[in-house]
């Protein structure tokens, strides 16, 4: 009996059977990216110039960093140019990247993400939030994918989504021109359409951003009449510190789940693990490893030492695509592997101060 090809395993290949063997999942990546009957467009017109083979010489994980990082090219390049050939007859989607730092850069996904979405909802329901109930989502939907993702993992628990869209780059672009008054007006908008929702829904759960967050717990009668029925609070898109978090924890929502996630459009989602007696960070994210490997990294390339602060690193190693080798816009501190686990945690996410003096706007998301 012969073996499958190596490509035709990541069918079924979930996060914790990968994790196994890192390396062979990585091999059948490489081998699915780049063999001409299943490789896109994007990466087989490139491979010839890589001055390497990434079948036969990309080895291990530590081998990523021989491939420059493509990722500014997400900009302009044509999605269709990025969807496997193998993957042909597989709805995909088209997402962007916040635009923060220039252009959006654009992805696509049929099946990965989705797989990394089902495990944060066993994540979330190792940190006790409802598996049943409404959810109501404060943030952005399309392009940006976590539109998609709440939808997904209220479905996936038997709830409805209902859902209060907003623009990030249109707030991003009022606080870097210190349009703060309007900014905050746009802000009393989306609560004023949340309040339209929970006066007439029984909500459960809520995504929101912390920005947000903050002004729905000021608007008294509409906090209120979130906190009595909220049984699940997650929240993303910017730094919160820790006497923020413990006053939502323990003062505003003290009968909710209350967890966050840490990801990108690139990355995907890294949720937060539950808390330990002895965790020194009062969030600690994991990524969906080997699908999403970040690495924590200094100024010359070398990974930080658990509990230092470097840059982060990433590497996309996903069937639907595959971009390795990017260095993100966020600094995080690298802690060590939880009891029993084999992937680094990140925690205290904040934006990379490039030494210039430009203000980096985190804006509502």
């Amino acid at each position: 009996m012969t073996e499958a090809p190596m490509h035709e395993l990541l069918d079924g290949w979930t996060a914790p059977q990968a994790a196994a063997d890192p390396d062979a999942y990585l091999r059948a990546i490489l081998e699915w990216h780049f063999s001409p009957a299943t490789g896109s467009p994007f990466w087989l017109e490139r491979a010839p110039r890589l001055g390497f083979d990434p079948i036969a010489d990309v080895k291990e994980l530590g081998d990523l960093r021989r491939f420059p990082d493509l990722s500014d090219e997400l900009r302009t390049v044509r999605a269709e140019d990025l969807v496997p050939t193998g993957a042909h007859g597989t709805p995909f989607e088209v997402f962007e990247s916040g635009g923060t730092t220039g252009a959006p850069k654009r992805v696509v996904d049929g099946l990965s993400r989705g797989r990394n979405v089902d495990w944060v909802g066993r994540v979330l329901s190792e940190h006790g939030f409802p598996e049943e109930g409404n959810w109501l989502h404060v943030g952005p939907s399309g392009p940006h994918v976590v539109g998609r993702t709440i939808k997904h993992l209220a479905a996936s628990r038997g709830g409805l989504c209902f859902t209060v869209d907003f623009d990030p780059r249109w707030v991003k672009k009022l606080l870097a021109q210190g349009r703060t008054e309007l900014a905050a007006e746009y802000r009393e908008y989306l609560l004023d359409q949340v309040e339209l929702i929970v006066d007439s829904q029984d909500i459960r759960v809520l995504f929101i951003t912390p920005p947000v967050l903050e002004s729905l717990c000021s608007r008294a009668s509409l906090y209120e009449r979130v906190a009595q029925r909220l049984e699940g609070l997650m929240w993303a898109g910017t730094s919160v510190s820790p006497e923020t978090l413990w006053q939502i924890e323990n003062t505003f929502f003290p009968n909710a789940s209350v967890a966050a996630i840490y990801g990108n459009t690139i990355m995907g989602i890294a949720p937060q693990r539950p808390r330990l007696d002895d965790d020194t960070q009062p969030c600690v994210f994991v990524p969906f490893f080997p699908q999403s490997v970040v690495e924590v990294i200094d100024a010359e390339g070398a990974p930080v030492a658990y509990g230092e602060r470097g840059r982060v690193l990433m590497h996309l190693l996903a069937r639907d695509m595959f971009l390795p080798n990017v260095l993100e816009r966020d600094t995080a501190i690298r802690l060590a592997p939880a009891p029993g686990g084999t992937t680094d945690g990140l925690a205290d996410i904040a934006p990379f101060q490039d030494g210039t003096g430009t203000k980096v706007i985190e804006g509502v998301y």
